[in-house]
């Protein structure tokens, strides 16, 4: 027999113009849905991933967990933050049911994720579509104890039909850009805004966030941090950083290596901008009688790997792709140049940043020098590495503010600037030790962010039983 889950006994807390839209946000999926359903498919000539598994995208998900913990990540960057809170909720028992909305996410959730998987106590799906029916259908389905989303979900139609489904609802390592909040409150009567009040819980990653998230309404907001600080870095993937640098004396501080530099998660707008810094910063490193600089160039997206390794080798920079010339182990195969040869090694891999910032002496994260907030700086400040960014960094608004007032991150507004502190980073052994103490310094301080978010939310199962 299939499982009816309750209607929640308490309306949703939403006013009378929020219901409105929402009414009409749901009539236009379905009216768009063909449209939508036409996308996914042209997206899965480049990820075959989304042309499969179609009924989930409609909320047929068969399942053997019973009650699980739904955690939603929408994406891969999410689900790898959120892994050390996934874990903690298996440590303690609960079967956790995972989704996601991309293809990466679903891929590194059955990587992270593969023993648990075996043993029955997780299972991965794609998440249902924004149509009521089909999200009451998984609902149906899967049973869930709670549902718990990741980062920022607003998805209007998923969340209110949770809480109809009467599902308790909350949000981990929550975050509300000032951004978002100043757009949300003024656009459609706050609509978007309206629609966090669905939260039953939201453990939120600063104060700052917190504020936002009450000024809104939420029902219980606490103050917890962020699990990437609790996520270990792949100790095979550090190793295999060591042994790529040794044979060409690369590593830091052997005296005579090459200074090393990464671009990690460039997207697009920032290629030709990098480019010039790059030639910036090897002169820079020239003029100062050190070997010539290794850049490290990892790009956010799979589908420019191609054109990004086309405009690296358009300006006049040697080129070794990760694909091309490493083998699974990141060992270089019997064809691949010589690394001293080479000027760049282009990162079209997935899954292995730890690997690419273990090569690297400093990082420059990408999406801030265009107006998209920056990713994520939390990894390369886990392997005690300085960090750069742009102007752009409200997306990391925690833990950009924090590491900035600590000095170990710098944000510069311009490429020339950038050039010129990497150079000074680089051609300094003391001012790289300095911001390695200061980066060792900061991570230690905002760890335990796992055992804070299980403090709150285990009660909380608990009374969701």
């Amino acid at each position: 027999m299939t499982f009816a889950p309750p209607l929640s006994d308490r309306p949703l807390p939403f006013r009378w113009q929020t219901r409105v839209l929402l009414w009409l946000y749901g009539l236009a999926w379905h009216l768009m849905l063909p449209v939508f359903l036409l996308f996914l498919w042209r997206r899965g000539r480049k990820e075959p991933l989304y042309r499969q598994h179609w009924g989930e995208r409609f909320g047929r998900v068969v399942t053997a967990l019973q009650r699980p913990v739904w955690v939603h990540s929408a994406s891969m960057g999410e689900l790898r933050g959120a892994a050390p809170l996934i874990r903690a909720l298996l440590a303690q028992g609960y079967p956790v049911l995972v989704s996601t909305l991309t293809p990466a996410g679903r891929t590194a959730a059955h990587t992270l994720f593969a023993d648990d998987m075996a043993a029955g106590r997780l299972q991965v799906c794609f998440v249902p579509l924004e149509l009521g029916w089909a999200v009451r259908r998984f609902v149906a389905h899967t049973r869930p104890r709670a549902a718990l989303m990741t980062e920022i979900d607003t998805w209007p139609v998923l969340l209110s039909s949770i809480r109809r489904c009467g599902v308790p609802l909350g949000m981990a390592n929550a975050q509300y850009p000032r951004k978002s909040i100043e757009r949300d409150q003024r656009v459609a009567w706050g609509f978007r805004a309206d629609i966090f009040r669905a939260y039953q819980l939201v453990m939120c990653k600063s104060e700052t966030h917190a504020r936002r998230f009450r000024a809104v309404g939420c029902e219980r907001v606490e103050v917890v941090g962020e699990t990437r600080f609790d996520l270990p870095p792949s100790p095979a993937h550090l190793a295999a950083g060591e042994t790529l640098l040794q044979p060409w004396n690369l590593a830091t501080g052997v005296a005579g290596g090459r200074p090393v530099l990464c671009f990690a998660s460039a997207i697009v707008g920032e290629d030709e901008p990098f480019i010039d810094a790059i030639h910036r910063v090897r002169q820079g490193v020239a003029d100062a009688g050190l070997p010539p600089l290794l850049v490290v160039y990892v790009p956010r997206s799979p589908q420019r790997f191609d054109t990004v390794a086309d405009l690296l080798t358009g300006a006049g920079l040697r080129v070794s792709r990760r694909s091309r010339d490493l083998d699974p182990q990141l060992k270089p195969l019997h064809h691949a140049p010589a690394m001293d040869g080479i000027d760049v090694l282009l990162g079209d891999s997935l899954g292995e940043m730890y690997f690419y910032l273990a090569l690297s002496q400093v990082v420059v994260v990408g999406a801030s020098f265009v107006p998209m907030g920056a990713h994520n700086v939390i990894e390369p400040l886990a392997l005690r590495k300085p960090v750069m960014v742009g102007p752009s960094i409200w997306g990391i608004e925690y833990p950009g503010v924090e590491a900035l007032e600590a000095g170990v991150l710098q944000q510069h507004t311009d490429i020339p600037s950038l050039a010129r502190a990497l150079t000074e980073l680089l051609t300094s052994p003391q001012r790289q030790a300095q911001a390695t103490a200061g980066a060792e310094a900061f991570y230690a301080e905002h760890g335990g962010s796992t055992r804070r978010h299980m403090a709150v939310l285990q009660p909380w199962l608990e009374a969701c039983a």
